[in-house]
């Protein structure tokens, strides 16, 4: 009786519709990357002071996108129960599942698909050094699982925002210990030299900070105030804050980008190829599994997703704190950006139209 109740088909509802912003998040960013790259171009050496802006002397963390980054995160850190970890003993697969593609598979195959695509396929139009720069950019992008843009997701495929919720609460776990080893076995493999120390202060500037603050905040205002006020009042004031955080940190990055991105269009073309595939790859290998191992639809659906999207504000600061605002590590990560949103939205398509073919063999 607990598993059927668990494994219940999602009710048939009418489609979700995203908020104004996250509607046409493709457009934002387009219209930000035009923004920047005219900046970029028209102010190249006030875009290039602000580019030499360190967070702390010689800490090669640029300060005006970590103060960004922070607006980003700390919120998306506030919706973290881990009060709610506990309760995922009583159906594990989903999680575990994810967990399995996240970690164990996603970065690992995007740094063979790199290293593939980047110095094999393509050498004929891209230079030893810049290829190594591009793998580094793509492995930092595929070790960082994706937290904020789940839930919209998640919210489009009708999937269990609690269990969401948990996966993305023990993903960030994860990642503050894995993240980093990760990123320096891997562009290590690749012959690319990853500063450990500028490593580990990314992590802990851009992970631990954020999620030790909303830690705190939210467990003082829950004792404080209650989660009907924290839900109701408290976090959706943060939404705005977000918003625009996320613009002027696209803004900004296309501005550092200007050069890379007007010189080398026929790069942005080429780094887009193994992140579609993985993209692809991840969220398939995560659905089919799910089904195998006859997981809810509503859990199997953001599992693909998580799968299969990347945590870019994380990985943008941490390939220009590591390789430079202008290098071709950070420009991999920006055209992350560029990729994801609408391919992430045609995946949500997919487990929506597939919904009546997975819950055949599971509600069996």
């Amino acid at each position: 009786m607990q598993n059927q109740t668990l494994s219940s088909p999602v009710p048939a509802v009418a489609p979700k519709r995203l908020a104004f912003f996250e509607r046409y998040l493709s457009v934002w960013v387009l219209a930000c990357m035009v923004v920047g790259v005219g900046i970029g171009l028209a102010l190249p050496d006030q875009t290039a002071r602000v580019s030499r802006l360190e967070f702390v002397a010689d800490s090669h963390i640029n300060a005006p996108i970590a103060v960004l980054i922070w607006l980003m995160i700390y919120p998306m850190m506030l919706k973290i129960d881990f009060g709610s970890l506990g309760g995922i003993a009583r159906r594990p697969k989903g999680l575990l599942v994810t967990l399995f593609v996240n970690w164990l598979v996603k970065p690992f195959s995007m740094a063979l698909l790199a290293w593939v695509f980047m110095q094999h396929v393509f050498t004929a139009w891209i230079d030893p050094e810049m290829a190594k720069n591009y793998t580094a950019g793509l492995i930092i992008l595929a070790a960082a699982p994706c937290t904020a843009m789940v839930f919209v997701w998640s919210y489009l495929t009708d999937g269990d925002p609690a269990y969401t919720l948990v996966q993305v609460a023990v993903n960030d776990i994860i990642m503050l210990a894995a993240f980093a080893p990760i990123v320096m076995f891997l562009c290590g493999v690749a012959h690319v030299v990853v500063p450990s120390k500028v490593l580990i202060t990314s992590v802990v500037v851009f992970i631990v900070i954020p999620l030790a603050a909303g830690w705190l905040t939210r467990t003082l205002l829950l004792k404080s105030y209650g989660r009907d006020w924290f839900d109701k009042n408290f976090l959706p004031k943060f939404h705005p804050v977000t918003i625009v955080a996320l613009l002027l940190t696209l803004g900004i990055i296309f501005a550092f980008q200007a050069e890379n991105l007007t010189s080398r269009w026929l790069a942005v073309l080429l780094i887009a190829a193994p992140i579609l595939i993985q993209v692809y790859f991840n969220s398939g290998l995560t659905y089919l599994l799910m089904r195998w191992f006859r997981a809810p639809h509503n859990v199997a659906a953001p599992g693909a997703l998580i799968g299969a999207s990347n945590f870019f504000e994380l990985a943008v600061a941490v390939a220009i704190t590591l390789f430079g605002p202008s290098s071709g590590a950070a420009l991999a990560t920006v055209v992350g950006v560029l990729v994801e949103v609408p391919v992430m939205l045609s995946v949500c398509k997919m487990c929506n139209a597939s919904r009546g073919w997975y819950q055949r063999v599971v509600s069996a």
